[in-house]
């Protein structure tokens, strides 16, 4: 009786082995149907999950998020990809050519031209050429742009330049003030460029007499002095790119400072490469204006820092705006409470 007791114990045991078996081979066949290997769905918070197969599941990846704003959720598409290629690369190369190469130009420049002197020497009298409230719209921008320039190429190139010079947390305690900096002297930026555009248009219209200076050099090239206004062609083209380079970098800009009002992530990577390019562009610009008006042209420098030049030099390079103050007797009496005309010392 106990051998076949056990016989039955066997035979029973079998068979519940052989059910299990069968009831759990159709549902595994099922899943593999359902799921192949090929289409296996990723989750980004699983270890092991590289970001090479984040990268090929999908060409936007989301998270889970708690807050309202959907948009806080992706984190990382194409276009984030894309605007990181153009910063890391495109960018550095279109900065480095327009400064770099502005560089070379003006110091081949002055090797072979040297400082553009006054011809007939000083006569020892000077006129006003530009009043003080005129002369502190200037300084203030300029003063201004230098910061908010080097501040802005400080994001392009300080991790490769200034980096290696300095510890990690110097570096990072220098761009956070160089953040702050370039965000709030934006405001006065602005404010001088709409001063600037309105205190000057009236002698920055272009007209026929800047297509004849052109054409003779301006003074720059070769000893011609071709006749000017108070603002020459070259001046002029100085004034527009200030004026439309200051609202293009200015708007794109306080799009950058002030995210997503109306914009979407597109919106603000286009606003990022506008800034940017227009900004290195007008950077390179206003280095060549900086050496003409320091060791580029004798005299030229007195006009924004005394506000008054020698009368030789108006003659020589601004002829029919000297003639025009001469003949409105500016040149001999007072202005105002300040003097129109001086002894030079």
């Amino acid at each position: 009786m106990s051998s076949l007791a056990a016989g039955i114990r066997n035979v029973a045991g079998a068979c519940v082995l052989a059910g299990l078996t069968a009831l759990s081979t159709p549902g595994s066949a099922q899943e593999q149907t359902q799921q192949p290997a090929e289409t296996t769905i990723i989750n980004p918070t699983a270890q092991g999950v590289t970001q090479q197969q984040l990268l090929q599941q999908e060409p936007r990846i989301t998270g889970r998020i708690t807050i309202p704003d959907s948009r806080a959720a992706v984190l990382i598409q194409p276009a984030g990809r894309e605007w990181r290629a153009f910063h890391e690369v495109a960018l550095r190369w279109i900065a480095a050519i327009a400064i770099l190469g502005m560089l070379v130009i003006l110091v081949a420049f002055y090797l072979t031209r040297g400082m553009v002197r006054l011809e007939s020497g000083r006569s020892g009298r000077t006129i006003v050429r530009f009043n003080a409230f005129e002369r502190f719209v200037h300084w203030m921008t300029a003063t201004c742009f230098i910061i908010l320039g080097l501040s802005g190429l400080n994001i392009t190139f300080g991790k490769k330049l200034l980096m290696p010079l300095m510890s990690p947390d110097a570096f990072a305690t220098f761009s956070d003030w160089a953040k702050h900096a370039h965000n709030y002297l934006s405001f006065p930026f602005t404010i001088g460029v709409v001063l600037i555009f309105l205190m000057w248009l009236g002698g920055n219209i272009p007209n026929r007499r800047d297509v004849e200076w052109l054409k003779r050099g301006g003074g720059i090239v070769g000893h011609d002095h071709p006749p000017a206004d108070r603002f020459n062609a070259g001046q002029k083209a100085v004034y527009w790119i200030v004026v439309l380079g200051g609202a293009a970098v200015a708007i794109s800009g306080y799009v950058l400072i002030f995210p997503f009002y109306g914009t979407g992530i597109g919106d603000m990577h286009t606003a990022h490469i506008v800034h940017s390019v227009i900004a290195v562009l007008f950077f390179a610009v206003m280095l060549a204006h900086i050496y003409i008006g320091t060791i580029g042209m004798e005299g030229a420098f007195e006009a924004m820092g005394s506000g008054t030049v020698d009368e030789n030099w108006a003659r020589e390079h601004h002829s029919l705006w000297l003639e025009k103050e001469l003949r409105e007797g500016n040149a001999d009496g007072p202005r105002g409470p300040e003097p129109f005309s001086t002894p030079a010392e």
